[in-house]
């Protein structure tokens, strides 16, 4: 055993984000987001996504949570939301050309103060380690996870 143990995963994890998330604010504000309204920008991309629930599960978020969230970007004109021809129940939610634009200016500024965090503080080799270690483990299904 190591003289003295590394800290725990999510004991890095977690602070870290919340301060990425703070720091992420102010340019999603500038932007006229909300973290919940970006959270949706990101998740739908060139496809259309089939239904409310189904975004609200690949966001994380409670269903209702999302709806006065929708309904904003709708009104901007950001998203879009129509019928689908197979099934008139459903809804399918899209970005309008608008929504990529405001999407693509928010991700680039918030990737432009990542970038230059990850300068001051690490090699570029570790930065591109660390790049590449943290995108294999966010696309880990999370039941693997929490299996022993």
């Amino acid at each position: 055993m190591p003289a003295t143990p590394r800290r725990d995963l999510a004991a890095m994890i977690v602070p870290l984000g919340r301060a990425l998330t703070a720091a992420e604010l102010p340019l999603l504000h500038d932007h006229g987001l909300t973290m919940w309204a970006y959270s949706v920008l990101l998740r739908l991309d060139d496809r259309p996504l089939r239904s409310q629930a189904a975004l609200a599960e690949a966001i994380g978020a409670d269903k209702t949570r999302i709806i006065d969230v929708l309904a904003d970007l709708e009104e901007r004109g950001l998203i879009s939301r129509t019928s689908d021809p197979a099934d008139r129940r459903v809804r399918l939610l899209a970005l309008t050309p608008e929504g990529h634009r405001v999407r693509t200016a928010a991700q680039s500024a918030i990737q432009s103060r990542e970038d230059r965090l990850l300068a001051r503080h690490l090699t570029p080799a570790q930065r591109t380690t660390f790049l590449e270690a943290l995108a294999t483990l966010s696309t880990l299904p999370p039941d693997t996870l929490t299996t022993p």
